[in-house]
């Protein structure tokens, strides 16, 4: 049931990552199924503001959050395959679904958090995630 689980993280969200990498790592572990690990890096919103950035700063950025991926697998996620993190970008409910099709995952584990005032009126990305998704989606507190 577990084949290929989706760990989507936020590297903004050090503890609530770590919960979820924990439930990912026991779905795994129980089916003997295959993780990847995913960091969605958002649209900077305007056109304008990726463009004042440069190609440098967004390549800098993106280099930034591999490094912080690749650390946070190191300390949460033993024996991670380099080949099995994605960093991608855009809107991250939308791209954490891509990237669950796109490897062919058949589950999707989020965190999640109390949502805030401003999660009332936009939707939390877990939300979005479990409402658009087609694989089953596991939401850690």
């Amino acid at each position: 049931m577990f084949g290929k689980v989706l760990l989507a993280i936020d590297l903004n969200e050090a503890q609530g990552s770590a919960r979820a990498a924990k439930a990912a790592l026991a779905l795994t572990a129980q089916s003997g199924g295959e993780m990847h690990v995913v960091n969605v890096l958002p649209d900077s919103g305007m056109a304008m503001v990726g463009a004042a950035l440069g190609p440098a700063r967004e390549a800098e950025i993106l280099q930034e959050a591999k490094t912080a991926l690749r650390a946070f697998a190191g300390e949460h996620l033993p024996g991670m395959p380099e080949r099995a993190m994605h960093i991608v970008q855009g809107t991250i409910y939308d791209r954490i679904i891509a990237t669950a099709n796109d490897i062919g995952a058949d589950t999707i584990v989020v965190g999640s958090h109390r949502p805030e005032f401003k999660d009332y009126l936009v939707g939390p990305n877990a939300a979005r995630v479990v409402r658009h998704a087609n694989q089953s989606v596991l939401v850690v507190r």
